[in-house]
C-alpha cells in the first residue's frame, strides 16, 4: 500500500535530476563560452601626444565597442580554432605575382606582390610589407583577406613566404624559417625599395611574423628609411620568456604546443632529403640522430633545440631564444608602432603583456591595443551566430596604417608651408 502510493511521486524526482542536469550543461556552457564577460572598447596604453590625440581621432576602432559574434565570440580557443581550421568566412583570392630572391647561402626566398586596387587616401604609393604567423604563407586565408582589403584600400602588398611553408616549392640550401631569422624578409623589403624607388612602407607582422618585422626594424636604422609606421598583431615578445608558459596546460596552451609542433615536424620532414641528405652540407652541430629525436618531438621548444636554432650556429635553446626574440630591439624603433593583442589569447601568457605595456608607458612612438576577445589572430566580428567576412583585426590595421599617412602629409605641408613663408621674410 505504501509503495503504490509513492509511485507517483517518481516522476517528479526524475524530472529534478533532468533540471539539474540541463542548468549544469548550461552552466558549462556559459562558462566555457565565456559569456557573461562583457564587450567594451580595447585597452589603450601610449603617451600622450599631438600623434596619440590624432589616431584617436582619427581610428573609431580603437575606442569604439569590439563586439565579438555573441553565442560564440567570447571565447578566446573558439576564435583562435576558427581561425585555424575556417581562416575567414568567404575569403578572397586575390591576384599576385610570385617573386624569387637567392639569398647569400643558396636559399631561395619567395613573396607574392599584390597591385592596389584603387587610390590610396592620400595619393601616395604606399607599399604593406607583410611578415605572416609561423609556417604561414600568402596563400593562407587571413592572409588573401587582409591583402584583398588592403589592395582596396590602395596598398601594394608584399606577403613573405616563410622558407619551406610552401608545400609547392622545394627548399635550395639546408636551412628554413626560423622563430627570429630576418634574412628573407630584409631581402624581400630591399627588392620593394630598389623597385618602387617612390614607395613608403608600411610593416605588418602577424603572431610569429610580429617578432620578425620588429627585430628588422630594431636591428639597423638604416632599416626603418621610408618606414611610416610598423604594426603588429598577437606575438609573445620573448620566446625565453614564453617556452616556460607554453608548457603548461592552462588555457590548453600544452596542447596547442603539441598542434602547432605535430605541424612543424610535418613540414620539416616534407624537406627530409635537403635537410639531412648524405649528400647535403649539414650545419655544423647537425647531426643524422637529430632526425629520430624529431620524430618523437611534442613540442615546438623541442623541435627549436633539436633542429631550428642549429641553422644559425646557436649552442642551446636558450642563447637562440635569447637573441632571436625581440624584445631587446623594440626599444631601438622609433617610426610609429602599434602591438595588439587580445586578452583571451590562449597562446601568449598574461605575463608577457608587460612588456608591451612597459613599452607603450615609456615611448612616445608605441602603442599598446588589448580588446578583451580575439583570440590568437582570429578577431571575428558578427551579430549573434555567423562572423562578418572583414575581421576587427583587418580593418584596425588599415584604418591606423591611413591615419598614419594621414599624420605624415599634414606634417609635409605644415613644413612646405613654413618654408615658403621663411622664404618670403
Amino acid at each position: 500500500m505504501n509503495a503504490m502510493l509513492e509511485t507517483p511521486e517518481l516522476p517528479a524526482v526524475f524530472d529534478g535530476v533532468k533540471l539539474a542536469a540541463v542548468a549544469a550543461v548550461l552552466y558549462v556552457i556559459v562558462r566555457c563560452l565565456n559569456l557573461k564577460s562583457p564587450t567594451a572598447p580595447p585597452d589603450l596604453v601610449y603617451q600622450d601626444t599631438a600623434l596619440s590625440r590624432f589616431l584617436l581621432k582619427s581610428c573609431p576602432l580603437l575606442t569604439k565597442e569590439y563586439i565579438p559574434p555573441m553565442i560564440w565570440g567570447k571565447s578566446g580557443h573558439i576564435q583562435t580554432a576558427l581561425y585555424g581550421k575556417m581562416g575567414r568566412v568567404r575569403s578572397p583570392h586575390p591576384y599576385g605575382l610570385r617573386k624569387y630572391l637567392t639569398m647569400s647561402d643558396g636559399a631561395t626566398a619567395t613573396f607574392d606582390l599584390f597591385e592596389p586596387m584603387a587610390d590610396h587616401c592620400i595619393r601616395e604609393d604606399v607599399t604593406m610589407v607583410i611578415c605572416p604567423g609561423i609556417a604561414n604563407h600568402s596563400e593562407k586565408q587571413y592572409i588573401r583577406t587582409f591583402v584583398d582589403y588592403a589592395q582596396k584600400n590602395g596598398y601594394r602588398c608584399a606577403v613573405l613566404n616563410h622558407l619551406g611553408a610552401l608545400p609547392n616549392i622545394e627548399l635550395t640550401s639546408p636551412r628554413m624559417f626560423t622563430y627570429g631569422c630576418t634574412w628573407e624578409f630584409g631581402a624581400m623589403v630591399s627588392y620593394i625599395k630598389k623597385t618602387f624607388l617612390q614607395t613608403q612602407l608600411v610593416v605588418v607582422g602577424f603572431s610569429l611574423g610580429g617578432n620578425i618585422v620588429c627585430k628588422y626594424l630594431g636591428e639597423t636604422q638604416a632599416n626603418q628609411e621610408r618606414v611610416l609606421c610598423c604594426v603588429s598583431v598577437c606575438q609573445g615578445y620573448s620566446a625565453l620568456r614564453a617556452q616556460e608558459t607554453f608548457m603548461q596546460w592552462d588555457q590548453c596552451r600544452r596542447f596547442y604546443n603539441f598542434l602547432m609542433a605535430d605541424n612543424m615536424k610535418k613540414i620539416i620532414l616534407s624537406h627530409r632529403q635537403v635537410l639531412f641528405g648524405d649528400s647535403v652540407k649539414q650545419p655544423q652541430t647537425l647531426v643524422d640522430s637529430d632526425l629520430s629525436r624529431l620524430y618523437t618531438a611534442t613540442s615546438l621548444m623541442q623541435i627549436d633545440d633539436t633542429i631550428m636554432r642549429k641553422f644559425h650556429g646557436y649552442s642551446s635553446l636558450k642563447e637562440y631564444y635569447e637573441k632571436e626574440s625581440c624584445l631587446h630591439y623594440l626599444p631601438r624603433i622609433y617610426v610609429p608602432l602599434m602591438l595588439v593583442n587580445a586578452a583571451d589569447d590562449p597562446l601568449v601568457h598574461d605575463s608577457l603583456l608587460s612588456i608591451p605595456k612597459a613599452l607603450s608607458e615609456k615611448r612616445e612612438n608605441v602603442m599598446f591595443v588589448l580588446p578583451l576577445h580575439g583570440g590568437h589572430l582570429g578577431f571575428f566580428e558578427g551579430a549573434v551566430l555567423f562572423p562578418e567576412p572583414l575581421t576587427w583585426m583587418d580593418k584596425l590595421v588599415v584604418q591606423y596604417t591611413n591615419a598614419i599617412c594621414q599624420w605624415e602629409r599634414n606634417k609635409s605641408q605644415c613644413s612646405d608651408t613654413e618654408q615658403a613663408a621663411s622664404g618670403q621674410e
